[in-house]
This record gives structure tokens, sequence and C-alpha cells, in this order.
């Protein structure tokens, strides 16, 4: 059985989509082995003291979001609570990180 003919736009469109995804899939030509130190990448970045302090941060994040959450009643959202949080703890917390001091406002 053969589908329906389409407009002639989809139809390229769609080849032209499979056609470009078909060596991201890993059967293209360029698929192998990946090169040496390639699956390392990700422990560099994880080892970062950069991605440690995005990691730290996020945490409070939803530790305020989960808080603030319970306080109101209902689920406040990812974006309130990081906007709330910013504004309210964000340069106390990063102050006592850095050894700076105590952290004023801290629940």
């Amino acid at each position: 059985m053969t589908p329906p003919p389409s407009s002639s736009a989809s139809s390229s469109a769609s080849s032209s989509a499979s056609s470009s995804a078909a060596p991201r899939n890993g059967s293209g030509p360029s698929s192998g082995p990946a090169p040496q130190g390639a699956s390392q990448g990700g422990d560099l970045v994880k080892d970062s003291l950069l991605y440690k302090e995005f990691v730290a941060e996020r945490d409070e994040i939803l530790r305020h979001k989960w808080l603030e959450s319970e306080k109101a009643g209902h689920d406040i959202g990812f974006e309130k609570a990081l906007l709330d949080w910013v504004l309210r703890y964000r340069a106390a917390w990063r102050l006592q990180r850095s050894g700076g001091g105590e952290m004023a406002g801290a629940r």
C-alpha cells in the first residue's frame, strides 16, 4: 500500500530531514570508535570548579523551590524560585561559600 501523494514542499522537507538524520544515528560512514580521551570529556567538565558551583547553586534553588512551594501550598515553579532565590539569597550564599562570613538570612 502506498501513502497518499503530498505536496512537494513537505515531501522534500521530510526526505531532507531523513537524509540529514542518517549519519547522526551511528550508521554513517563517519561512525567508528570515539577518539581517545573523548569519553573523559564529560569527567573533565564534571570535575571543573565552574560545574561544581553550578550544581551547588542549582541544588540551593531547588531546595528553595521546595520550601517556598510548601509554604504556598502549590508548586511555585522553577523560574519563580530562581528569581526569588537570586534576589534574596544568592549574594549571601556566594559570600558564605567563598569563606567571606556567615550567611545572612539563613533559614
